[in-house]
């Protein structure tokens, strides 16, 4: 009977010792994410409390290797280099925590809405235009010498970076092939470059599609030095 007492009581020991690390990592994690998040609104312009979620359990034993296997973070909006985003999502892999600050492998997604594109085509065009979401791609709408102007604008990703290019092109009562708009118009507005800037170095934009919202961009790296907080 000592025997198994002694068994029972042993057992139920390491039992409670280990729920106790196990709410000690819990509120170890915590706290880390919390301070994450607090970086994260100290450095960059966001809109809203960001969330992060760092994976993997033990988090102390990844804490000791000074290396977190998966984290990902997201955030209601961030305006970089004055281009403003929503629904921002990033995804890491492998990150370093000591420096230089490293992550294996950083995926992200965000979604840039009209308001921010028309700014961007109106900088580089001159055109003020309305942008709307028509199906899989943007409708602008406006005025071109003295006639309403309507067309369907694509955005997509050549060589990291973001494209707009013009179709389907209605002005006035006519519909217009891109390359007789009149005055040089059609050049313009064909292969228009939308910064996106800000991102880390080596994460360049692989994607682009239209969403309900806007023009969901996505963005990936491998091998990237993230630059040290203040």
């Amino acid at each position: 009977m000592g025997a198994r007492r002694a068994l029972t009581g042993t057992v139920v020991t390491l039992v409670v010792v280990a729920g106790a690390a196990v709410v000690a990592d819990r509120v170890a994690v915590g706290v880390a994410e919390d301070r994450a998040a607090d970086v994260v609104t100290e450095q960059l312009d966001v809109s809203g409390r960001p969330e992060v979620t760092i994976h993997g359990f033990p988090f102390l034993t990844q804490l000791l290797g000074r290396s977190l296997d998966d984290v990902d973070a997201a955030a209601d909006g961030i305006t970089l280099e004055g281009v403003d985003a929503t629904d921002v999502r990033v995804h890491a892999r492998d990150v370093g925590l000591v420096a230089p600050y490293t992550v294996g492998d950083a995926r992200v997604e965000a979604t840039l809405p009209p308001a921010s594109l028309e700014r961007v085509l109106a900088d580089r065009t001159g055109l003020d235009v309305t942008l709307t979401v028509d199906g899989d791609a943007l409708r602008a709408s406006g005025e071109v010498l003295g006639l309403d102007l309507s067309a369907a604008l694509v955005p997509r990703v050549e060589d990291g970076t973001l494209l707009v290019d013009l179709a389907d092109v209605a002005l006035g009562e006519r519909r217009l092939d891109v390359a007789d708009l009149p005055g040089g118009l059609g050049r313009a507005v064909s292969d228009v470059p939308v910064p996106v800037e800000g991102l880390p170095d080596g994460v360049v934009l692989t994607s682009a599609a239209v969403v309900p919202d806007g023009v969901r961009v996505s963005a990936r790296g491998t091998d990237v030095v993230l630059p040290e907080a203040p």
